[in-house]
């Protein structure tokens, strides 16, 4: 199983690995080494296909006689084109992902027998209700930090995005099996759950009647019906960062002080043309809020540079915000036109040079505002959970962890995995903190929300 992409891609082929284990499948050690290999693709730019098309190739040069099974958002937006490839046996798009393992096990037969068949199962993404849900773990933290898809698909028609065509309307996990899956979590040990969808806080809004709720309300659910130690929330658009949320998530300790608030665009007339559902101003506003809430909070964003029509003027305005704005980190991308989107048909394209030396400035005053962010920690006390010990070399006798508020740490010593630490912080060295445990009777932790810290468990759904 090979996945591409956003943790909802991720999710997915959780929930994919899931199917194929009660089939009685297990993971094989390498691709070279299996007899199916699912690639769970992306198709949010360009590059992401010619990622899928050179792993194709890459399996198939290796182990010739394993079945290819293409699945995922480019099998969902582009069968055809992914069926011609040598080697691919199956393309199962987002359709049909909640029948994967059924269709690609139904039997193991020779490679060039399947050739002669129908490979392709797409149909319409809108048709399509489904909602595959599995906690996914990183590979090198497995013992840490779950991430739980609990919403798919999206409403919105931004301008430049493929993926409300590849992975249809927005549906959610219903509430009671979101607590169910935070809950076995939680009994297997793990304390900090990543809570992820491609539109996150729409969640709720597609359910019954009876059921319908908020995202603020699936996250007091959490806070009231599980014994989490520690929830993070995904990336969620500035348009559902309303004041209930940010006060929930600034008052709770239980909340990870970390906001992903995607911007795209400074430019009032850019984000237009994105069919974006805010301002600058409102966006302005909401990080503000944010920051004045939670004063040790990490805030993130996606931009994007070289958008259709972006003029230097344009590209000056997102430049100004970003440098104005409290942002720790940010995720530049440069546009990429994808087939079908209403910007890839705009002549008006900017050329790639100056797309790209956009993109650099950008990233460059992201280094050194994330840089700054960490120095401000040099001297203090932090909530960190840990994940792994560090095997050699310059790392040897390191533990590296995360904070509260998604910085990465190099912690001095061996600690076990998965526990909520108290770190000072000594220095910063290659883009990381550097720290140590507190002991009994050292300076005490900072505080990283501004408002008193009270129980959320009041909340009724």
């Amino acid at each position: 199983m090979e996945n591409f992409g956003c943790r909802a891609t991720q999710a997915d082929g959780a929930a994919i690995e899931r199917q194929f284990h009660e089939r009685g499948l297990e993971r094989a050690g390498a691709s070279s080494q299996a007899q199916i290999v699912v690639l769970n693709t992306c198709t949010v730019t360009a590059s992401a296909d010619h990622d899928a098309r050179a792993a194709i190739r890459r399996i198939h040069r290796e182990n010739p006689n394993c079945q290819i099974v293409v699945t995922g958002c480019y099998a969902q937006r582009a069968p055809a084109e992914i069926a011609a490839m040598p080697g691919v046996t199956q393309v199962i798009g987002n359709s049909h992902k909640h029948q994967l393992a059924e269709i690609a096990s139904r039997s193991f037969v020779p490679v060039d027998s399947l050739r002669t068949e129908n490979p392709i199962f797409v149909s319409d993404i809108f048709a399509h209700t489904e909602l595959l849900a599995a906690p996914v773990f990183d590979a090198a933290n497995e013992r840490t930090r779950p991430n739980l898809k609990v919403q798919d698909g999206c409403d919105n028609r931004c301008s430049f995005c493929v993926i409300p065509y590849v992975r249809g309307s927005s549906r959610s996990l219903p509430l009671a099996r979101i607590l169910e899956e935070v809950n076995t979590l939680v009994g297997a040990g793990y304390r900090e759950v990543v809570i992820s969808g491609i539109n996150l806080g729409r969640w709720g809004r597609d359910l019954e009647a009876r059921y319908r709720a908020t995202f603020a309300d699936l996250v007091r659910a959490i806070l009231l019906h599980t014994s989490l130690e520690k929830l993070r929330i995904s990336s969620v658009e500035p348009m559902d960062w309303n004041d209930g949320l940010i006060q929930l998530a600034a008052e709770s300790p239980r909340i990870a002080k970390h906001a992903h608030v995607p911007m795209q665009s400074g430019s009032d007339r850019i984000l237009r043309k994105m069919h974006r559902k805010y301002r600058p101003w409102h966006y302005r506003g909401k990080i503000e809020k944010i920051r004045a809430a939670m004063p040790g909070a990490a805030i993130g964003a996606d931009v994007m540079v070289g958008f259709p029509g972006e003029t230097d003027a344009d590209f000056e305005e997102t430049r100004r915000m970003v440098e104005e704005l409290p942002f720790t980190y940010l995720h530049v991308f440069t546009y990429s036109p994808r087939p079908g989107t209403p910007a890839a048909t705009v002549r008006d394209q900017v050329p790639v040079h100056v797309a790209r030396e956009r993109n650099r400035i950008l990233r460059e005053m992201a280094a050194k505002k994330k840089l700054g962010f960490m120095r401000s920690f040099v001297g203090k006390t932090i909530e960190s959970i840990t994940l792994r010990t560090l095997p050699g070399g310059s790392d040897s006798g390191f533990t590296e962890a995360l904070t509260d508020n998604y910085l990465k740490l190099r912690l001095e010593g061996k600690h076990e995995p998965n526990r909520w630490v108290q770190a000072i912080i000594e220095n910063v060295r290659d883009g990381r903190l550097i720290g140590r445990m507190r002991t009994v009777n050292q300076a005490p932790t900072i505080c990283l929300s501004a408002l008193t810290q009270r129980s959320t468990s009041s909340a009724v759904l």
